[in-house]
């Protein structure tokens, strides 16, 4: 892109398109909008995203949880469409649509036959830049969330992440907040608030439009601008800045123990401390090391502890990445009077490979697993349409999918025992969800 391509405030200043690798094109709107597809001629059918650099992270305490409740109401309907038209009109043809919020993005979808692609795009752009926000709406969908809210409470295998989470970030930190809110955020949190966090975050900078499928770029990219014609988004707007807190680090807690008193069978526990960002070279090594230690039944937790000694139904580690951040922890649930040995069991695995690192035959399983699991899991046009999204919004670069092996396979045996000596060494924390007291754990 040359300077002279650019307007004000180093804004396109008209539409620019480039290929990024085979079947993979790029287009930059005059508003700063970024359209990406990836045509799939073997397919009929078509994949398409509206991708909203905007999550919970992106909240105030006191607006905890509006990323996720403006999610909802961007399907209660617009000045074209009710929210039965949003619906019957991709079912109609056989699609599916729906959304999620995460900490750092949101996403709102619909898979469709090929044909079907034109529809599907007017819907999406529609529901994204045009919603009324009813306030009778508003209304109804807090009520739904707040049931949600409730429901994820009930659910104590999921409730462990998050009070984990929290346990490293902490409560006020907006990594260790709950994406949905809180019943205290969520019922005052008025129709006025909401407007603004969506008038306010929704520019069209921060928004990525990606479609994988039987599809034609120049075609889509026209489909796009005619839906957005006229609206919010189709409006200049200052680009968004590089990075999330880039400039300094994220703070997280001191090692601790945080038991969450519920009244169940089993015993739900995660027991992990500080991961990497997305943008470490590392997590290439960390993914490698995920793998051996609990990404699988061949992994040495889900052997130890499942296997050998049926202590646990499921056994998993895991590591979860944001711009800046990151977490790595291990799962387990058991029953209430096996955890003190799960965990003793997982507490010595954890520093055996962080003292003695893993083998080579370890490492080997490991790569084949993050590379299996990568190839294989872009099987479906939505998985594409996935990648290429995340790559424009995360990442800033498409690696294909070649690269992206050929960066796994040049993993080391150092790199991999070197994370595990950094991120499993640490003092780590503690989260439970069962029937226990405050306290139970303290010394153990």
């Amino acid at each position: 892109m040359t300077a002279s391509d650019r307007g004000p405030a180093g804004r396109p200043a008209r539409a620019l398109t480039q290929t990024l690798q085979d079947g993979v094109r790029r287009t930059v709107l005059p508003s700063g909008l970024r359209i990406v597809t990836e045509s799939i001629p073997t397919t009929r059918s078509a994949s398409i995203g509206v991708w909203v650099n905007v999550g919970s992270r992106d909240e105030t305490a006191t607006m905890s949880g509006a990323s996720h409740f403006l999610e909802h109401l961007l399907f209660k309907g617009t000045e074209k469409r009710t929210a039965l038209d949003i619906s019957a009109d991709i079912e109609a043809v056989g699609g599916e649509t729906n959304a999620f919020t995460t900490k750092e993005y949101t996403c709102f979808y619909a898979r469709v036959l090929d044909a079907d692609l034109p529809l599907a795009v007017d819907v999406l752009c529609d529901a994204v830049a045009s919603s009324v926000l009813d306030p009778a709406d508003v209304e109804v969908e807090r009520g739904v969330i707040l049931e949600e809210i409730a429901m994820h409470e009930d659910e104590p295998g999921d409730e462990v992440h998050d009070v984990f989470t929290e346990t490293v970030f902490g409560a006020g930190s907006p990594l260790g907040r709950l994406i949905s809110g809180t019943e205290a955020t969520i019922a005052p949190m008025t129709r006025t608030q909401i407007n603004s966090f969506y008038r306010k975050r929704y520019l069209a900078p921060r928004i990525v439009i990606a479609a994988a499928g039987n599809l034609d770029h120049a075609a889509v990219v026209r489909l796009v601008r005619k839906a957005l014609a006229g609206t919010a988004l189709d409006t200049p707007a200052a680009p968004p800045e590089r990075g999330r807190n880039a400039a300094r680090r994220v703070r997280t807690l001191p090692p601790q123990t945080v038991v969450r008193t519920r009244d169940t069978e089993q015993a739900h526990l995660v027991l992990g401390g500080v991961g990497i960002g997305r943008l470490d070279q590392r997590r290439f090594s960390l993914g490698v090391l995920n793998n051996v230690l609990g990404g699988g039944m061949s992994s040495r937790l889900f052997q130890e502890i499942r296997e050998k000694r049926g202590l646990a139904y499921s056994v998993y580690s895991y590591d979860t990445q944001y711009a800046d951040a990151g977490v790595f922890g291990v799962y387990a649930g058991c029953a209430p009077g096996k955890v003190d040995e799960v965990l003793d069991l997982t507490r010595a695995e954890l520093a055996a490979v962080a003292a003695k690192g893993v083998t080579a035959e370890e490492m080997a399983r490991g790569k084949g697993m993050v590379k299996g699991a990568y190839v294989l899991g872009l099987e479906d046009t939505g998985s594409r349409m996935s990648r290429i999204a995340k790559s424009e919004l995360l990442y800033d670069d498409l690696m294909s999918v070649d690269e992206l092996l050929a960066r796994v396979d040049a993993v080391t045996l150092d790199d991999v025992n070197s994370v595990a000596a950094e991120v499993l060494a640490q003092p780590m924390s503690l989260a439970v969800v069962g029937p226990f007291e405050a306290g139970a754990f303290d010394r153990r």
